[in-house]
Parts: C-alpha cells; sequence; structure tokens
C-alpha cells in the first residue's frame, strides 16, 4: 500500500496514505501540479515573499521567516527539493535573528523530505534538533507536530512500536490543547500502524475516526487520505467495488486541490485492484501515470513500490524479461533505501516470477528470503503469500516433504488470516455502517441548521423592512429639519449682515471720533510748541527793545546787539517753517521727505543758537560730535528733536553744570546720539513717564515753564525717521537722552549737494 510520500508494501499491491503534512504546517495543495496548474496558495506566498527573497540585504524578522517555512511546507507535496532549499533559507535566517522556532520548523520540513528519500539518519537529526528546541519553548503544538513526523519516519522502517509510541505522545497533547485537526492526523497515522501490522479492525476504526473530524473541519485534503485508506483495507479484504469507491472519492479531491502525491497514491491503488482483477492491461494504464507523477517527486519509496507492481504486470503478461528488470530495480532500491516491507513483497514476486517459469531453485532461494523477512515483519499476509511460494518451490525441486510442510504452513496462515478476514469484513460493514448512520445524523443536523438559518432570514429580512421604514421616516424628519435650518440660517445670515451694517457704522463712528481727537491733540500741540519755542527769542527781542525804549543803552551799544537780534529773528523765522513742515508731517505723507545728510550740521547749528543761553546760566555747552556720521532721516525734524532735548537739557541743569552731545556708530545700520547733561536729573518715578503722554512739567533750575508736551512731540518725529528714543536719569547725578537714526549713504549726500550747487 502506498502514502503519498512513504510506501509500505504489504501484500502483491495494495499502498497506503501515509504521509501528509501535519495541519500546522500544511492543509492543502501547493505548489505546480503535474497538468501544470500553479497552487493560489504557494503563488501567493511567492508574491510575498518575491521582494524579501530578492532583497541583498537578508531580512531576518520573524514575519518572513514563518511564511519561508511555510512555502518550505507546502512544496513536500508537489517539490521536495524546493522544500530543502527554504528550509535551509530559513534556518540560516533563524540563525542570524536568533529565532529558535524558525530554526526548529524549518529543521521539521527538511527531515520529512530526508525521510521521503529514505536517509533517515538525516531524518533523524533533523527531527532530534526541532524536537529539542521544541521542548525548550515549551511549543507544545509544534512538538506534538514534530513527533507525528517521527512516527511516520519510524513507520517507514518498520519500526511500529517506536512509530505508535510517538503517534500516541501526539495524540495525548492534540487533546490537552483542543487541536481536533492534529487530533485528526494522529488517528489517521495511528490507524496506519496498525493496517501495516495487519490490524485491520483497528486500523478501520481510526480511519473513520479520523474522517469524521475531517468532515467536521471541511478538511479536505485529509479526508481524502483517509478515503485512500479506508479503500485499501477494503482492498486487503478483496471487496474491490467497495475499495475503488472510496478510491475515487479520494483521487477526486486530490484532482480537485492540485495534489501530485494524493493523485499518484491514487492511480496505483487503483491499478492494483485491476491487477487483482488480473485485468493486466488495464493495470499498467493505472501504474504507469502514477510512476510519471512519482518520479516527478523524487519518491524513492514510491518508484520502487511501482518497480514490483510493474514486474508483477509484465510477469503475468508472461514478459519475463520486463518483468525481471523491474523487479531487479525495485529490489535495488529496497537495498540501497533499507525498505524492508517493500523488499519482502519483491522477494515474493521473484518467487513468484521464478515459479511461473519452473525455475525453482531460484524461486526457492527468494522463497527463503521472503519468509525470513516476513516473519521479522510480523505480517501475516506477507507470511502467508511466502509459505504459498516457498511449497511450490520445494514441490518442483521434488522435495515433497519439506513442501508438504511448507503448504500445511500456508494452509494454517490462510485458515488464520481467512478467519481474522471474516471478523474483519464484519468489523469493517459494521463499521461503515456506523459510519454512514453519524453521516446521515449529521446532515439532519445540517439540514436543520440550514432551515432555522432560513427561518433567521426570513426574520431578518422582516426586521430590515421595519429598519428601512424608520430609516425612511428619519430621512424624511431630517429633510424637513434640514430646510427649517437652511431658512433659520438665511434669516440669521440676513440678520448678521444687518448687525455687521451696524458695527461698520460705529466703526466708523468711532473712526471719525479719533480723528477728530487727532485733531484736537493736534491743535493742543500746535499751541505748545508756540509756547515752549517762541517764548525765549520774543522775551529777548522784547527786552532788547525795552532797552531801547528808555534810552538804557547807548546806540552803539544797540547797534552792537542788532547782529545778536538778527540771529535771533532768523532762528525764530526758521522756527516757524520748521513748525509748519511738522504740521505738514502730521497731515500728510512723511515717507518721501527722508534723505541722508550729516549729522553734524545739524547739531552744531542749533548748538550754536542756544550757546548764549547756556552760558547766561552758567552751563557749559559741548559738541563732541564726528563730521564723519551720515544719517537717512528728515533734517528738519531732527533739527527740532535736538532743539528740544538741548532747551530741557539747559532747562535743568543748574550753573557750572555741563551738558555733552556725542554720537557712535551702534551698528551697520544704525547712529545713536546722546545728550547728556549733570543737572538736576529725575526720579524713577518720573522717568519711567516719559514718551507716554502729557507730563506735568516742573520749572527748570531758573523757574523755567514748559508745556509737558515737547517729548512727546520728539519720540513722534524719531519714530517716523525709523528710529527709537529713549533716556536715562539718576537723581541729583543728570538725565542723558539717547536717539538712533538709520546709517545715510555718502553718494546720496553728494548727489544731493550736486543738485544745490546746480
Amino acid at each position: 500500500m502506498r502514502a503519498v510520500l512513504i510506501f509500505i508494501l504489504l501484500l502483491p499491491g495494495l499502498k497506503v496514505f501515509a504521509y501528509a503534512p501535519s495541519n500546522s504546517y500544511a492543509n492543502g495543495a501547493s505548489g505546480f501540479n503535474a497538468y501544470g496548474v500553479a497552487s493560489y496558495k504557494v503563488d501567493s506566498l511567492k508574491a510575498l515573499l518575491s521582494a524579501t527573497l530578492a532583497n541583498n540585504d537578508n531580512p531576518t524578522d520573524t514575519l518572513t521567516i514563518n511564511r519561508i517555512n511555510k512555502l518550505a511546507h507546502e512544496f513536500i507535496d508537489v517539490n521536495p527539493d524546493s522544500t530543502l532549499y527554504y528550509g535551509k533559507l530559513a534556518i540560516g535566517r533563524s540563525l542570524a535573528a536568533k529565532y529558535k522556532k524558525g530554526v526548529a520548523d524549518g529543521m521539521v520540513a527538511i527531515g520529512s523530505v530526508y525521510s521521503l528519500k529514505g536517509v533517515y539518519d538525516k531524518a533523524q537529526q533533523n527531527f532530534l534538533g526541532a524536537k529539542l528546541l521544541y521542548t525548550d519553548l515549551k511549543d507544545y503544538k509544534s512538538l506534538s507536530n514534530c513527533y507525528i513526523e517521527y512516527g511516520r519516519m519510524y513507520n517507514n522502517i518498520a519500526k511500529y512500536d517506536l512509530a505508535s509510541s510517538y503517534f500516541k505522545q501526539a495524540l495525548d497533547i492534540k487533546k490537552q490543547i483542543k487541536d481536533e485537526a492534529g487530533i485528526a492526523d494522529c488517528y489517521h497515522n495511528m490507524g496506519m500502524v496498525a493496517d501495516n501490522v495487519g490490524k485491520s479492525s483497528y486500523a478501520l476504526d481510526n480511519y473513520f475516526k479520523s474522517l469524521a473530524l475531517d468532515i467536521k473541519l471541511h478538511n479536505q485534503l485529509s479526508s481524502a487520505k483517509n478515503y485512500n485508506n479506508i479503500g485499501v483495507v477494503m482492498q486487503e479484504m478483496e471487496i474491490y467495488p467497495k475499495s475503488m469507491e472510496y478510491y475515487r472519492r479520494a483521487i477526486k479531491i486530490w484532482q480537485d486541490l492540485k495534489n501530485i502525491q494524493g493523485v499518484s497514491t491514487a492511480y496505483e491503488n487503483m491499478g492494483e485492484i485491476m491487477m487483482a482483477q488480473k485485468k493486466y492491461d488495464q493495470a499498467i494504464v493505472y501504474l504507469s501515470k502514477s510512476m510519471k507523477l512519482t518520479k516527478d517527486l523524487d519518491d524513492k519509496i514510491g518508484i520502487s513500490s511501482l518497480y514490483a507492481d510493474f514486474g508483477m504486470c509484465y510477469a503475468n503478461l508472461k514478459q519475463y524479461h520486463i518483468a525481471l528488470t523491474y523487479l531487479n530495480q525495485a529490489l535495488k532500491m529496497c537495498d540501497v533505501y533499507k525498505l524492508d516491507y517493500n523488499k519482502a513483497g519483491t522477494y515474493i514476486y521473484f518467487a513468484t516470477l521464478y515459479n511461473q517459469q519452473k525455475d525453482y531453485q531460484k524461486a526457492y532461494k527468494y522463497a527463503l528470503l521472503a519468509k525470513s523477512l516476513a516473519n521479522k515483519l510480523g505480517s501475516l499476509s506477507s507470511r502467508s503469500n511466502a509459505a504459498l511460494q516457498l511449497s511450490e518451490s520445494l514441490g518442483g525441486l521434488g522435495r515433497f516433504q519439506e513442501a508438504y510442510k511448507a503448504q500445511k504452513e500456508y494452509d494454517n496462515l490462510k485458515d488464520s488470516l481467512k478467519s481474522d478476514e471474516s471478523v474483519q469484513k464484519l468489523t469493517s460493514f459494521n463499521l461503515e455502517s456506523s459510519f454512514a448512520e453519524k453521516q446521515r445524523r449529521l446532515a439532519e443536523q445540517h439540514q436543520k441548521m440550514d432551515d432555522l438559518y432560513q427561518q433567521k432570514i426570513q426574520r431578518q429580512g422582516f426586521i430590515s423592512a421595519i429598519f428601512f421604514l424608520i430609516i425612511l421616516c428619519m430621512v424624511a424628519i431630517l429633510i424637513i429639519y434640514y430646510r427649517a435650518k437652511r431658512k433659520q440660517q438665511n434669516i440669521n445670515t440676513i440678520l448678521e449682515d444687518k448687525n455687521h451694517q451696524v458695527l461698520q457704522q460705529k466703526t466708523d463712528l468711532n473712526d471719525q471720533a479719533l480723528k477728530l481727537n487727532d485733531l484736537n491733540n493736534l491743535k493742543d500741540r500746535l499751541i505748545s510748541v508756540l509756547a515752549h519755542d517762541l517764548r525765549a527769542p520774543l522775551s529777548t527781542l522784547r527786552g532788547l527793545f525795552s532797552l531801547l525804549e528808555d534810552d538804557s543803552i547807548s546806540h552803539e551799544q544797540f547797534l552792537s546787539m542788532i547782529p545778536q537780534a538778527l540771529r535771533k529773528l532768523e532762528y525764530t523765522s526758521d522756527f516757524l517753517d520748521t513748525l509748519l513742515f511738522w504740521i505738514n508731517s502730521q497731515m500728510e505723507n512723511f515717507a518721501g521727505s527722508s534723505k541722508s545728510f550729516t549729522l553734524k550740521d545739524i547739531v552744531a547749528y542749533e548748538v550754536q543758537n542756544y550757546h548764549e543761553q547756556a552760558l547766561g546760566k552758567g552751563i557749559t555747552l559741548i559738541d563732541n560730535l564726528p563730521d564723519s556720521f551720515t544719517v537717512l532721516a528728515d533734517p528738519n525734524s531732527i533739527r527740532i528733536v535736538v532743539r528740544n532735548l538741548i532747551t530741557n537739557a539747559i532747562k535743568f541743569s543748574r550753573q557750572n553744570d555741563s551738558i555733552n552731545i556725542s554720537a557712535l556708530q551702534q551698528n551697520d545700520n544704525y547712529i545713536l546720539l546722546s545728550i547728556k547733561d549733570t543737572g538736576v536729573g529725575m526720579t524713577k518715578k518720573q522717568l519711567n513717564k516719559l514718551f507716554k503722554s502729557k507730563v506735568d512739567s516742573g520749572t527748570g533750575t531758573n523757574n523755567e515753564s514748559g508745556t509737558g508736551m515737547g517729548l512727546l512731540f520728539c519720540k513722534d518725529l524719531i519714530e517716523k525717521c525709523n528710529g527709537k528714543i529713549w533716556a536715562e536719569s539718576d537723581e541729583d547725578l543728570g538725565t542723558e537722552f539717547f536717539f538712533t537714526l538709520p546709517v545715510g549713504s555718502f553718494k546720496e549726500k553728494e548727489e544731493e549737494v550736486a543738485v544745490l550747487s546746480r
């Protein structure tokens, strides 16, 4: 009887399906089948891995490794060499990533292929390594799968006690973890071992248990192998129609799943039924189909089994030369790969062939070898067939007494076998009937479930209709609500527009009020400036003319004072022009009046005009401004600022105080000008009020009065020239005013001078 990957000869013919990948690794066909159809599962895995496997960086993430291992197990049924390639690839990457489970899974895949190829020492090494790793990881599900592979290997080499022990250990674990697919697999393998040792009833019991679980789980691949192996048991009992029925069920599933291993197994078993019915030409057709697929898989055990079958077919067709060629090939492979069960069957075929040719000496030789090996294996059917061929060969050699003993042994074995077969047949029919009854009940349960499901669908349809009506009502309500909402939004929009118009009008009124307030402030500033800056020159002129009126001075003295009076008048005229300029700056665009000029010119002019006033109070007015500083600003504005700051310094300075005017280049962009006095200074409170609003101007050291608006005026002009102004002061130590101006261009100043010179 032949497995998908492992073939074990029980009788001349009949192969058991003894291998399928564990459910944890594979549950369907894979790869390219004999018909050139690519399996979806393998293709999808290869597509997932294509980019990764082409990557030179060799990624070692566990997801990729698991996919590689899964692909390796999928290829076992179709292309074992691909399994070796992917298994080794997974192990290499797992070692690099220190991923123990990946190493163990790869070793199981490789061990399965070596078991298939008959390289049992390497298979055992890989299974042992995987077993140790799974035990260390406490991965009991994978450990149970490893036990199954171990059992299959020992089953291949006819160590049935060990095989049975591993299958039972696996079954215990599968039951503990409630892995029904794994339990089904264990029952299948235990049935296979029972069949190999002639316990057909126990084998059928296990096969039907496995099949029941497979049908429940919709596991088609596993169902197919159970159908095949039930067919094998039926074939052993010579119930050929039933056997063919089960084989056809199996091959239909395998063909649908594109499973090469299963299809090749079914073809061989169907060919052996033809052999049992002496339809040798039809048998050769089935066996040829099986051989093509088995060679594609490089399945050594299966090939040896098929060689023996071909040999027996051609022997029965009296084509002895061809028959001997096939049998010699089968025997050679059995010796190389240590296939004792296949070897026992091949010896029986040799003895049968030579007895047909009446070459009794050779027949006797092979019959003895078959008997010895059959006794070792403990197979009742093999011992019976070996005794029959031994009896026939001894009779042909004239050794009638020994032939009689062999015939008697054959009769005893046959009687025992027939008795056992009767029980087996009865058991098989009972088991099949019981299984059919279970299937009928299961079908009824399924029908009831379908009926309940249909009723549930109907109720669900009714509920869905109600929900649909509710949804329609809700949609209608939402539409009405939406329209009302839109109408309300339109009303709100109109109200918002009206409100916006009112707010805009209010803003316009506020702007107008601010403009009026600004104009009022401008008026106040003009008045304060006039009071502040015209008082001194007018007082001087009034005093001069008063002296002249009461003849307090002589004509010569008056004439000597005229130049000074003219300077005062010129200064006053210039001041009025400047004041008019400032008024224009408040009411017109000021940006175009800035130009480059030398700061020294402005400061020197103001110092000269206020030198006499400072000298009159005993104050030293010092101009330390460099000649080289050129600024970009409005000259008239700066003249007003400098004048205001100088007069303030004089106002709050005492006799013997000094006023120092200096400047420095603050950085590449600004010039810093300083007007520092050693006068009475200010308190912190007074300092904090400067430049913020109108202040209550105190009287000067000679009771001079002020408006408190001058510094606001200065701040306004400096900021319009893109500068900043501030002050530092200590009470009784003096005050220092600073302001910055942008650096001007010499080229611009030269162009201005050139234009003026024209």
